[in-house]
Formats: C-alpha cells, structure tokens, sequence
C-alpha cells in the first residue's frame, strides 16, 4: 500500500485527497507546512509527497529543495500558476512532476501512479549472473535497481526519480547524440506533458553533479541544433 504525503494548508484539498487516495488503496499522511512535513518524513516511511507551492511560511520550491538536498523520495508539486515557468523552477527544485490548479484527483492519481512505477526499487538481476546492473562511467557507478548514483569514494549521490531516469537514459546511449524529442521519450515516456526546456533543466541539474572536476569536459556535452551526447564510454557490471 502506497504511502502519499498530502502537503496543503487549505483543508478542503487535503480531505479530498485523502478520501480519494485511501479509497483507491493508499495510505495518507497530511501536512499544512514545511515543519509538519519534515516531522512526518523524519517518523514515517513516505513513498511520495504531494506538495504544494503557496504555503504558508517557507514556499513549496524552498521544501521541495530541502527535500531533496536528503531524500530520493518522488515530489509531485501543485501549483495554482498556469504557467511553464513555475514548472520550470519545480523541475530545478528537484520535483518530479507537477499539476495545475484545479486539477482532476484521476489524473493526479495517474501521475503518481507513473512515478511510483518509476521509482520502484524492484531486484533487477542480468540473465545468467547474481548480481544487480550498474552502469560504471568516468568515475561513477549508476546502481540500477537501488537507483542509486556513487562516486569513485563509494559517496552517495542524491537525484530525483526524473534525474536518474535522464542520466540511466544517457547511460545507457553513451557517445550517441540524442534529440530532446528521444531524451523524454527514453526518460518519462510520452504521458507526461513536457516542454524542450524541461529536458534542458534536468540536464543542467545533471552536470551541477556530474561534473566535479572543473578541468575535464562535461559528462554532457551540448550538440548546437542537435540536442546532447553523452561522452564518456560506459561499462556494465
């Protein structure tokens, strides 16, 4: 049973989601600010949070940083601004999805639905071997069923869900360029809406992490008119 962090100060909305989430077999937890939100993450094992943007005090896009500074758990946030920019700012926060207010509680469940199948840490095991898949590459090691990312010191990295599915696609089409049109197909697939400049962010918050030594080439590289290629050479196993 899912486990979904509901985190909105209007009363009305977190009734709504709680009774629609557990009537389709998920558990629900609520909070109406930053500070009930981190009491129950500290507490409770949440498998994601629905997290709003205006909110009193410290604002959805601050939370949703300092949500994911810690944590690989999935945020889907909710903003009232029907606008590609706030989305933007979401997605360089660390969110993995966004919803415009009003919002359908159908499609939001489809949405977290998506996430959560994304996100599964399933044991993923290579025919014929015993051990999980990792992906090595200039120093990093991409652990495919932990979905984890670890330097060359074994220290953890930490991305969210939508980070690790553009950096698995990358890896896993290394020194091939791939258009913005490929990257959201190979890393979200086609049921989320999405915009060019959403694979731009995601890729820029990768290289912020990727590229720890100033004097190397970027893990990814821009193709002008193109879209990105992935660099270095890539080892399985």
């Amino acid at each position: 049973m899912p486990h979904v962090l509901v985190v909105d100060d209007e009363e009305d909305i977190r009734s709504l989601l709680t009774g629609f989430f557990r009537k389709h077999g998920h558990q629900v937890s609520t909070a109406i600010d930053g500070q009930t939100l981190f009491a129950t993450l500290n507490v409770q094992q949440i498998d994601i949070v629905i997290l709003d943007v205006m909110l009193p005090g410290e604002d959805g896009f601050s939370l949703c940083r300092r949500i994911r500074a810690t944590s690989k758990v999935p945020v889907i946030m909710l903003t009232a601004v029907a606008d590609h920019v706030d989305r933007v700012v979401g997605l360089e926060m660390g969110a993995d999805d966004y919803l415009v207010k009003p919002f359908d509680a159908r499609e939001l469940l489809a949405r977290v639905k998506a996430v959560l199948r994304r996100t599964a840490q399933t044991e993923v095991t290579v025919p014929g071997t015993t051990t999980r898949p990792v992906l090595s590459f200039a120093g990093w090691r991409l652990d495919i069923a932990r979905r984890e990312l670890r330097s060359a010191d074994n220290t953890l990295m930490i991305l969210s869900s939508s980070e690790f599915d553009l950096l698995l696609a990358f890896a896993e089409h290394p020194q091939r360029i791939l258009t913005r049109d490929q990257l959201l197909d190979l890393a979200r697939g086609s049921s989320y809406e999405v915009y060019d400049r959403t694979i731009d962010v995601q890729v820029a918050r990768l290289r912020r992490k990727l590229d720890t030594d100033r004097e190397t080439p970027s893990v990814i590289r821009t193709v002008r008119g193109g879209g990105y290629i992935f660099t270095p050479s890539v080892r399985r196993g």
